[in-house]
């Protein structure tokens, strides 16, 4: 069992910028945490937190849809070894920086192709899938 660095409150959640077709102009984010426990008197991140991370107005295309729609940015699930196993922290497993999460950008005003003559056509989707990572302010706080 390897030890991983432990998420504090207002380390950085930083967002890649490819989801599937579409690029997004991505800005990263902050987790706000909710542990019992405190380091440093910053809380730990701890399971849950990170559905309440989000990163609104950002903006997107994809090649079938150059005009910029926007939308915003979270955190799906946190990838397997973004949890403790064996640490916790008022009965929750804490947040780990881990690998990569599963990121998911929800599209809010849709982007637009326009044809010559006709009406603008919005992009039928209203998500697209991605990833992101965790930056932990402190790299030397671990736990399993």
């Amino acid at each position: 069992m390897a030890l991983d660095t432990i998420i504090l409150d207002g380390d950085e959640v930083l967002f890649d910028p490819t989801y599937g077709p579409a690029t997004v102009v991505v800005k990263s984010g902050t987790i706000k945490a909710s542990g019992k426990t405190t380091v440093q008197s910053k809380k730990v991140a701890v399971k849950g937190d990170e559905s309440k991370v989000v990163v609104s107005g950002c903006t997107y295309t994809s090649p079938s849809f150059p005009i910029p729609g926007m939308g915003n940015l979270k955190i799906a699930s946190l990838g397997p070894d973004q949890l403790t196993k064996k640490t916790k922290s008022g009965n929750k497993p804490i947040v780990l920086k881990g690998s990569v999460f599963i990121a998911k950008f929800e599209v809010q005003s849709p982007a637009k192709f326009i044809s010559p003559g006709s009406a603008p056509i919005s992009d039928p989707l209203p998500f697209y899938m991605g990833t992101g990572k965790l930056e932990p302010a402190i790299d030397k706080l671990k736990a399993t």
